[in-house]
């Protein structure tokens, strides 16, 4: 299970911490968050304690408005629950009793001049990132007539010389050699280059080239989602897919992703079949099939003999 700490939050979301904080570096598990309405009004039942508590503007009003007795006893109860931490937005001021009661159980008070609706789309939005399930294969990937391309294949098929020839062809090179996948949602992966070689391609008998200056910042790009997995294949026994009536894919974190083989051979240009299979891709996502037309067409044809 993947986590993040408190304290990398704050950084990465410029957070104001409110309280004396001892930094224990408290982990979050999960992208969900709260707003502490529920618990204020003393409803404690059922509730994601283990979420990211926020604090908007109506939570900070009826809170106020409680008299003395029930606003510490609901910050203690609030607070006594290990919540990873309590975050007021629009930079309201904090009341007293929830930053002696944080103190006591080492919790930290965050706060940020966001609205609340703003600040809880861009936290759902960081936390769903950083915790996202992530793996590293080997293979290149490359954006194609803004399809991305996950090209697959042995060690010395010609991967990184395909994605050189389709970066001389105007495409853009999003990573070579290890691909880093983050499923950010139940049917979108994005795959991205570890930074320490990012940008860069290995073409054997030449060495490491550094694209971004070689071809300019308009041949690479940082990140891209992953639409088609190409697998270079050598073996000379497989079979291929004909027509491209039938739909192969193959799952990677548990999402599936449309697959085609390209059968390597002397003389292929493979950059010239990626450019097309990106083309064809696309269409078949605009509802357009060529397999299936031709098939319709073979149908009717002996139909009407």
């Amino acid at each position: 299970m993947k986590k993040i700490l408190i304290s990398k939050l704050i950084k990465d979301l410029r957070l104001e911490l409110v309280n004396n904080w001892k930094d224990h570096d408290i982990e979050i598990f999960t992208s969900e968050v709260n707003r502490a309405g529920l618990p204020l009004a003393g409803y404690f039942e059922n509730y994601g304690f283990d979420r990211v508590q926020i604090i908007g503007k109506a939570e900070w009003s009826y809170f106020s408005k409680l008299c003395d007795k029930f606003r510490r006893v609901r910050a203690r109860e609030l607070m006594k629950r290990n919540i990873p931490c309590l975050i007021i937005t629009r930079g309201m001021d904090v009341h007293e009793e929830f930053i002696e009661e944080a103190e006591k159980n080492n919790i930290p008070i965050l706060r940020t001049e966001l609205s609340t609706s703003r600040f809880a789309s861009k936290i759902i939005f960081y936390l769903e990132n950083e915790l996202a399930p992530t793996i590293t294969l080997h293979g290149v990937l490359v954006e194609v007539n803004g399809i991305g391309l996950l090209i697959l294949g042995e060690s010395g098929v010609g991967k990184s010389e395909t994605a050189l020839e389709l970066v001389k062809r105007g495409h853009r090179l999003v990573a070579d050699d290890a691909v880093q996948i983050k499923k950010v949602d139940d049917y979108t992966l994005v795959g991205t280059a570890p930074e320490i070689i990012k940008y860069f391609l290995e073409i054997r008998g030449i060495g490491i080239l550094d694209v971004a200056k070689l071809y300019g910042m308009g041949a690479v790009r940082d990140n891209k989602i992953i639409d088609l997995v190409v697998q270079l294949d050598t073996d000379n026994l497989s079979s291929y897919e004909r027509l491209g009536l039938d739909e192969e894919f193959t799952e990677i974190l548990g999402a599936k992703i449309s697959r085609i083989s390209i059968p390597v051979r002397p003389g292929r240009n493979l950059a010239v079949i990626l450019e097309a299979a990106a083309r064809n891709h696309r269409q078949k996502e605009m509802g357009y099939n060529a397999a299936q037309e031709l098939n319709i067409r073979l149908l009717s044809q002996n139909e009407s003999k």
